[in-house]
């Protein structure tokens, strides 16, 4: 396997601290999920960013190979689900993801979107891990 790119990011006090690249050309301040700071976000957030844009660049790929010009908006919603009956943690992540394609209907974005999800390197990395819903809209 050929590695095409990697990056690094550095967190210090995890979901109430900053996250930063070594370089420092990316800095961030991080709040848990929930609370709300000027300029601060929180991974959820981070990964929700991450995901749309990822998924949106795959489906770019699958609308040009099928000769489809129309402008697609993705919406990543990721959300926590407390699985605990104690005091220790036990959370889980959710995705929900939506589309829409410029120009085409509901019932062929939803077949795009579903092809894009088993490309995607995020989906295809969350694949069987996490409950990832898929909706054209």
């Amino acid at each position: 396997m050929k590695k095409i790119f990697s990056t690094k990011m550095i967190n210090t006090g995890g979901r109430n601290g900053e996250v930063h690249s070594p370089d420092k050309s990316f800095n961030l301040d991080i709040v848990a999920p929930g609370r709300k700071v000027e300029g601060a976000t929180n991974p959820e957030q981070l990964f929700a960013a991450g995901y749309s844009a990822c998924f949106n660049s795959a489906l770019d790929y699958i609308k040009k190979s099928k000769n489809i010009e129309g402008e697609s908006t993705i919406e990543v919603t990721v959300s926590l689900y407390n699985l605990s009956q104690n005091e220790i943690p036990d959370v889980v992540l959710g995705v929900d993801i939506t589309g829409h394609i410029e120009g085409v209907g509901s019932e062929e974005t939803e077949e795009l979107l579903k092809l894009t999800h088993k490309t995607c390197p995020y989906s295809r990395a969350t694949q069987g891990n996490i409950e990832v819903t898929i909706k054209a809209i």
